[in-house]
């Protein structure tokens, strides 16, 4: 912020003439009128402990009129400062080399002070008697004092130091003529106005202006003002919270009022400014922003050419259906999907997934021998990404009529078909080659008792047995160069048929013997697919963040269901394209095991 100036009075006390030391009150907090970009208002300091920043005052100094160009301007330092009955005192020592001023001071020849400080926060307010904005400065740092020839505050004038002045003076008596007030000289004017034009950083030219024209202090601050209200570039406005002026946020809370209003849902805070808006009232302030004339339009034409010429209001009505479209997308259960690897493509190409084995053994190298090389085998796995999608469309007549409601319940349904559609193709998959599951890179099915060991070769019910054998297939699995991995089950995924005895299968039971414990009392996950088209085959899976197994993938940057909006041709309205782009394959067969069941 710019450094502010104002004046106020000596303290007449605690002069030390043998070390030129007095103290004066800094700050009274009185009101001063200032002016920027919306006016005039009252400026106010707070002077208290809490308000004022006084870090700078160890070797702050006493300036000549504000001016900063050199040491000869210095007329002294700060030595000390004190906070009482809501002023500021501050103690300055004047230099030996400005024997003069001392002189001045003492003489009550120099008669004015004035700091400059620097605003650091601030509260606006309104006076309710005279509507006038006042701005409390609530924090601000002291930068220096000055003394100066004119006060910019006209009722703050020194005092003499050995004499006090009475407020209130006796008339001059009979015959004699009261003494005159004391006279302001061109020149002090003169500095003052320099000292001014200095402190806001404006050209000389403005000073030399003032000066030649022989302007009052009144008028030099006033054409300061104006000066810097018009050359100066405003210093960038922050607003806390909402501003309906950035069209993101304008779009952002106009679809959540949009949305809520369908719904019956909750608005945030930015929304309920819109609460009472209808679509056509959207659709005129899109043509607003554009530029475009609403004026003597009807609602449906006003409908119309929002619809055509300004493309946030059909953004808008998209933005409300895909709001409602990705909620019920997120809200739909996906079973798979907790035992399988997400990631993503770049395009519909073929998704090749490179696997390496394990490390080669390492060996001993005896000394002088060299290190011998070794090899990791590899295997490829791929998969393609596909694109499916529909299209929905809210008509003209709903958005008139203010009747988004079957629109969002459209677009809702969307949204649940798509994570409907996700887990199916997951199940299907799965479930592929007569439930063997799909062919793998090795040309086997996915689950193979021969060469996969990962399929039960006798199907049984699950049973504490049954588990056995099926940890321990997954627990002697062996890698691409042939050594055990030691693959640990952490799922257990069953159709609706089995979730009642699996569940009496991992319960947590209190046994009496140790003949009695359920080793397999918390073991694993259940997760129930209600997709599963058999009654009997349940699977054990790994966990797919420590073994690969099977992975889904969306296309890049789209994940789940898109949206795309267009004016509607064949329907007088708003047609939305709702596109998944999805794909999914198993990776590796080493993570999943399948028992048949009986």
């Amino acid at each position: 912020m710019t450094m502010q100036v104002r004046a106020f009075d000596f303290k007449p006390a605690s002069v030390d003439e043998k070390n030129r030391t007095i103290e004066l009150i800094a700050s009274t907090g009185a009101d001063v009128l200032r002016q920027d970009m919306e006016g005039t208002f009252l400026e106010r300091l707070l002077t208290s402990t809490a308000s004022i920043d006084m870090s700078r005052a160890d070797g702050m100094p006493l300036l000549d009129s504000h001016r900063q160009d050199g040491l000869d301007k210095q007329l002294g330092v700060l030595r000390g400062y004190r906070i009482e009955n809501g002023l500021l005192y501050v103690t300055v020592q004047i230099s030996q080399r400005h024997e003069g001023i001392w002189k001045d001071l003492e003489a009550g020849i120099i008669r004015n002070v004035s700091i400059g400080y620097e605003p650091l926060d601030f509260a606006d307010d309104v006076d309710p008697a005279t509507g006038q904005r006042v701005r409390k400065i609530t924090k601000w740092r002291l930068m220096e004092i000055s003394l100066v020839p004119v006060a910019a505050d006209d009722g703050a004038k020194t005092r003499s130091l050995p004499m006090t002045i009475n407020p209130n003076p006796a008339p001059a008596p009979a015959g004699m003529t009261a003494a005159p007030a004391p006279l302001v000289t061109r020149a002090a004017v003169n500095t003052e106005i320099r000292a001014l034009v200095q402190t806001f950083n404006l050209d000389q030219s403005v000073a030399n202006e003032l000066t030649d024209r022989e302007a009052s202090i009144e008028e030099a601050r006033a054409t300061v003002l104006e000066r810097m209200r018009t050359t100066r570039t405003p210093a960038p406005r922050i607003t806390m919270g909402f501003s309906s002026d950035d069209p993101q946020l304008y779009r952002t809370a106009a679809i959540d009022s949009l949305y809520c209003r369908a719904t019956g849902s909750k608005p945030s805070d930015q929304a309920r400014a819109y609460m009472d808006w209808r679509p056509e009232d959207h659709a005129r302030e899109c043509l607003r922003r554009h530029s475009i004339s609403t004026t003597g339009l009807s609602s449906s034409a006003l409908v119309q050419r929002a619809l055509h010429t300004a493309s946030d209001f059909p953004d808008l009505l998209t933005g409300t259906g895909d709001r409602a479209l990705r909620m019920a997308y997120d809200a739909a259960p996906a079973v798979l999907k907790q035992v399988a690897r997400k990631t993503t493509a770049q395009d519909f190409r073929a998704k090749h997934k490179l696997q390496l084995g394990e490390a080669p053994a390492l060996e001993q190298v005896r000394e002088g021998a060299e290190f011998k090389y070794g090899t990791m085998e590899e295997s490829k796995a791929s998969y393609s990404l596909g694109t499916f999608g529909k299209i929905i469309g809210v008509s003209r007549q709903s958005i008139i009529n203010d009747d988004l409601g079957a629109f969002l319940q459209l677009a809702a349904g969307f949204g649940q078909s798509s994570a409907e559609f996700e887990a199916q193709y997951l199940v299907t998959l799965l479930e592929s080659n007569s439930g063997n599951g799909p062919t793998m890179a090795d040309t086997f099915s996915l689950f193979d008792a021969t060469n996969h060991g990962n399929k039960a070769a006798a199907g049984a019910v699950p049973s504490q047995t049954a588990f056995n054998l099926a940890r321990l297939s997954m627990r002697k699995q062996k890698g691409l160069s042939g050594r055990p991995i030691n693959v640990a089950p952490k799922y257990l995924l069953v159709p609706p048929e089995l979730e009642t005895s699996c569940e009496q299968l991992l319960a947590d039971l209190q046994p009496n013997t140790s003949a009695s414990v359920n080793p397999f009392s918390g073991k694993f996950d259940l997760l129930v697919e209600a997709r599963l088209s058999s009654a009997t085959r349940w699977y054990l899976t790994s966990d797919p963040a420590v073994l690969e197994g099977l992975e889904y993938a969306y296309l890049q940057g789209q994940e789940g269901p898109y949206t795309e909006t267009r004016a509607g041709f064949e329907i007088d309205g708003v047609e939305t394209k709702c596109r998944l782009d999805f794909g999914a394959g198993f990776i590796e067969h080493r993570s999943w095991y399948m028992n048949p069941g009986a």
